[in-house]
């Protein structure tokens, strides 16, 4: 595994926080590629100092894709015990911020890129890093145009977030939205003659609560899933400017995570319907209106597929469905049959302090990826 660990060692260098330049860790990667004989093409992002890339090696034809994304989410307000951009082994566990989520696989993906620059390959290897992942997906969003055309279709996907190796098979999506109330603004002691811009924010979010209650008793079910229903979240509300001034202006940020079998533009048409209810029981001083922030599609792959059983295969693990959302579903969405499996757990080390990844779990990523490709050759 020393070319894994190496690898990973230079990845957790980067700090590659989402609201940060990722450009230092894709021209290491871009390098490092190139030197081992991958077409790589480099994806500039048009508005941030962000970039994502495609790379393959081997004949032409459909292949395997390998994807994964290059942004971490802060540590700013984490208590850590060790630097959280620079690896630390304790014991069996190495330590910084996205070993499990997710340079672990990134590493894992170079070490195997590295393998198959020396490998009589039958079929491409194909590679996807992505950016700003953590922040709703909105980098494979941006990159999807120019990247469709250049990776083809490939006859299996593997997205390597961590589901401790275990093949996971589907995944809920997700819209998020902002919400901005208006009401009218004036003297508290004469509150009852304007329309308070939080009390309209208040029955906004009663609403969605009910929508979520209606989900719960009477909409599509999934048993696979922890929470086996679609489920909506508010998850900050923001107004007014003093106790003695009735606010006219309130902000929301919501979002719903969706099964499959549940439209999300029937959900939103719910919502938005709930909120011109609201709006009537006060008059024309209330508006709310709702804007769409980020989202991604789920994923839906049939646990009896063939690209199921082949990377069960490859990994020796079960299959599951995960509650954290990926970029697999943009794959999906191609016609590109897609699976995530990759090393670590996300429910115990994502997003936390001191997060780690234990050493086996990158030991049986690199194995799956040598399965792999022994199967290309």
């Amino acid at each position: 595994m020393t070319r894994t660990l190496d690898i990973l060692d230079r990845l957790i260098g980067f700090d590659t926080i989402s609201a940060r330049p990722n450009l230092d860790l894709i021209a290491y990667v871009e390098d490092f590629l190139r030197m081992r004989g991958f077409r790589v093409t480099r994806l500039d992002d048009p508005e941030e100092e962000k970039a994502g890339l495609y790379a393959e090696i081997g004949p032409e034809g459909p292949g395997i894709l390998l994807s994964a994304h290059s942004d971490v989410v802060p540590v700013a307000g984490q208590d850590w015990s060790t630097d959280p951009f620079r690896l630390t082994r304790q014991g069996d566990r190495l330590h910084g911020r996205g070993t499990t989520d997710m340079k672990g696989f990134v590493a894992s993906m170079l070490a195997a890129a590295d393998a198959a620059s020396r490998a009589p390959l039958k079929e491409p290897l194909k590679l996807v890093l992505s950016y700003n992942e953590e922040v709703g997906c909105t980098g494979i969003a941006r990159m999807l145009d120019r990247l469709v055309p250049l990776m083809g279709h490939p006859r299996a996907a593997i997205v390597g977030e961590p589901t401790e190796m275990q093949v996971a098979t589907g995944h809920k999506g997700k819209r998020a939205f902002r919400a901005r109330i208006a009401g009218e603004t004036g003297h508290s002691a004469l509150a009852p003659q304007f329309v308070n811009a939080l009390n309209v924010a208040a029955e906004f979010l009663v609403a969605l609560q009910a929508l979520q209650k209606d989900l719960e008793r009477n909409g599509a079910r999934d048993e696979d899933y922890d929470i086996p229903y679609s489920t909506v979240h508010v998850g900050m509300l923001s107004g007014g400017r003093a106790l003695n001034i009735v606010p006219d202006r309130a902000e929301a940020t919501f979002e719903f995570r969706h099964l499959a079998a549940d439209d999300p533009d029937s959900l939103l048409h719910r919502i938005r319907t709930a909120a011109q209810d609201v709006c009537a029981r006060y008059g024309p001083a209330a508006r709310i209106e709702i804007a769409p922030l980020a989202g991604y599609p789920g994923l839906d792959t049939p646990a009896n597929s063939d690209t199921a059983r082949f990377v069960e295969s490859l990994a020796g693990a079960g299959r599951t469905k995960v509650a954290f959302g990926t970029e697999a579903g943009f794959f999906d969405a191609q016609g590109i049959p897609t699976v995530v499996c990759g090393p670590g757990s996300m429910q115990a080390q994502g997003h936390k302090a001191d997060e780690f990844i234990r050493i086996d779990q990158l030991a049986r990523c690199d194995a799956m990826l040598a399965r792999l490709l022994e199967r290309m050759q």
